[in-house]
């Protein structure tokens, strides 16, 4: 007979596992993004490459709403536990990982699917006038992609603060080993750091400061995904908060 079922035991031993499989879910979904769709829009003539094959421009979107909505499931399961240690915080990481982040990616999802439906209209505007059409398109399409943009920056800023919230909290609770959420609160100020030195010097996604911001955080959080999928938050941890929340309880009900 499993005695763990429907104990607090068995069920955060269920949250650990859902947190790693969407932190994962996550991770990979924004990788293909940018994987599908920086070769489209870097460099100019996009709309061409978009109208002559819009399946890229789909699936980044695809992949990028996947991200925000795996994303924004992380805090809510994790809320009832970190709110243990630390509600303000807890709550603070459900408002910018489960809403503001999620606002972002949808920015970003947007404009993406904008830019299909102009790249579809430059296309016919181009059969029907039987060259490439004057420059009303091209400035819209570099709208969109600033709008893409400035939701991507907005991203950028909200998440290393959701992150180091996270990373705070589960330092404090010893949920898992404190090396982790070291190496978590180092990957997120570093990629703070190197995005604002991105932003400053105006490049892309795919460039080496980019790469270089996004790797350490990208790796960590994939250790991490692997770590509570494997062995779950510490138990005496968890037991300990348990009987720290149930005392609490009492002393109000007394």
């Amino acid at each position: 007979m499993d005695t763990t079922k429907g104990s607090p035991h068995g069920t955060n031993r269920k949250t650990a596992i859902l947190v790693g499989v969407l932190f994962i879910i996550g991770t990979v979904m924004g990788v293909l993004s940018v994987v599908f769709v920086s070769p489209v829009l870097d460099g100019p003539g996009y709309l061409a490459r978009i109208a002559a094959n819009p399946a890229p421009m789909i699936l980044g979107a695809f992949c990028m709403l996947a991200m925000g909505l795996a994303l924004a499931l992380v805090p809510l399961a994790l809320f009832p536990i970190l709110k243990r240690t630390h509600e303000p915080l807890a709550v603070g990481y459900v408002v910018f990982r489960g809403g503001l982040e999620t606002v972002t990616a949808l920015g970003v999802v947007g404009s993406w699917l904008l830019l299909v439906t102009l790249g579809q209209e430059y296309a016919v505007a181009t059969a029907a006038a039987g060259s490439p059409t004057g420059p009303e398109f091209q400035t819209l399409g570099v709208l969109i992609s600033k709008a893409a943009e400035i939701s991507a920056s907005a991203t950028a800023v909200v998440f290393p603060i959701g992150a180091m919230m996270l990373y705070v909290v589960l330092y404090q609770s010893k949920l898992i080993p404190r090396w982790l959420s070291v190496w978590g609160m180092i990957a997120v100020v570093l990629h703070l750091a190197l995005t604002g030195v991105a932003g400053l010097a105006n490049v892309h996604e795919s460039s080496l400061i980019q790469v270089a911001a996004n790797a350490p955080i990208l790796v960590q959080e994939m250790v991490m995904a692997g770590w509570l999928i494997v062995k779950g938050f510490n138990s005496p941890a968890v037991a300990s908060k348990s009987a720290k929340t149930a005392t609490d309880e009492l002393s109000s009900a007394a």
